[in-house]
């Protein structure tokens, strides 16, 4: 029972007033309707206006202007009393938990103002539990990252190695009509060697831990250069203020999904890179010249990205401004006790 009154405070006090939480609405429109009736009524009676048989027509032009008012203020008490209730709809319309913070205003009285109230905790909760299990989500993906890139780069990297080591031994004791064929096999596995070594920079970001953040975000955009030709212009400020290791994580990987978006869907010719610090915070802003976004949806990477700023508190744009493009601007604040 004392967990039940934890949980719904509201729905226990109705219950042991013996109504349900709609009777107060009911009475609120009912005492509405029935002032405005008695009211007429009350018009009526002491007016000098009298109704004959057969009846008149000037009274019933009468008749039909005093319940023409009747209805218009009877509609107007009634809007008023469910103006809250439309607000409240119009934002489970459009609340969304990755752009969060969208509250309904405690408007109305008794159970109308414990509704707003109730639904806005449930978004409280909703957005708290959303970022829990978001921060678990991502944290489980980037261990399973490093353990992918690990298992990479310790095992099938050094076996690759030592296949190199063995066919270059082969190469030199090979007969001359071999050696080009050997020599092609050679390069061959230099290049796959290669491939898997750049997957497991992807997967885990060695750079960012040995260099910094902007060195990482210019090897990123490096090697996104590198591998769809497309050039980028970097505007990298030295003079960033510091951030938590799991910031510059979600920068770094916000980043690398926008470069990666770039690639596969913009069909742009250039790039634009910027990372500046501001007063409280680090903004980046990556701009591309590509044919900007195709609707109001968003995919799955817009939205992991939304995830991952969620996580620090970052606030996350991606648009289509009137020149064309798109634009994704990450502003990361810097926490307390950082800088």
């Amino acid at each position: 029972m004392s967990e039940l009154v934890e949980e719904h405070p509201s729905r226990v006090r109705d219950h042991l007033r013996g109504r349900a939480p709609a009777d107060d609405l009911f009475w609120r429109l009912f005492v509405a309707n029935a002032f405005v009736f008695v009211a007429g009524a009350t018009v009526l009676a002491l007016s000098p206006a009298t109704v004959s048989t057969p009846i008149a027509v000037g009274e019933v032009a009468v008749l039909a202007v005093g319940l023409a008012l009747l209805l218009v203020v009877n509609a107007l008490l009634v809007k008023a009393s469910l103006r809250p209730l439309a607000d409240l709809t119009s934002l489970m319309q459009r609340v969304d938990l990755l752009r969060p913070g969208a509250r309904s205003p405690v408007t109305g009285h008794g159970d109308i103002a414990q509704l707003i109230h109730t639904f806005n905790d449930m978004l409280d909760r909703l957005e708290a539990e959303r970022a829990t299990s978001s921060a678990r989500t991502l944290a489980a993906q980037e261990g399973e990252r490093q353990r992918i890139a690990r298992e990479l780069h310790d095992e099938i990297g050094q076996s690759l190695t030592a296949v190199l080591l063995v066919l270059k031994r082969t190469v030199d004791r090979a007969p001359d009509d071999l050696r080009d064929e050997l020599r092609t096999v050679q390069e061959t596995i230099r290049d796959s060697l290669e491939e898997v070594r750049q997957v497991a920079r992807r997967l885990r970001p060695v750079v960012l831990d040995d260099l910094g953040l902007l060195s990482a975000i210019g090897a990123l955009a490096a090697d996104f250069s590198d591998a769809s030709r497309i050039p980028v212009t970097r505007e990298l400020d030295r003079r960033l203020p510091a951030l938590s290791r799991s910031a510059e994580l979600v920068l770094y990987r916000i980043a690398q999904e926008s470069f990666t978006n770039i690639a596969r869907h913009a069909g742009a010719t250039g790039v634009t890179l910027s990372v500046t610090g501001v007063r409280d915070a680090v903004v980046l802003r990556i701009r591309d010249d590509g044919k900007g976004l195709d609707g109001p949806a968003e995919g799955a990477g817009i939205r992991g990205m939304r995830e991952r700023a969620l996580l620090v508190g970052a606030d996350l744009s991606v648009d289509s401004p009137a020149s064309g493009g798109t634009e994704v601007r990450l502003v990361v604040p810097v926490q307390p006790g950082k800088g």
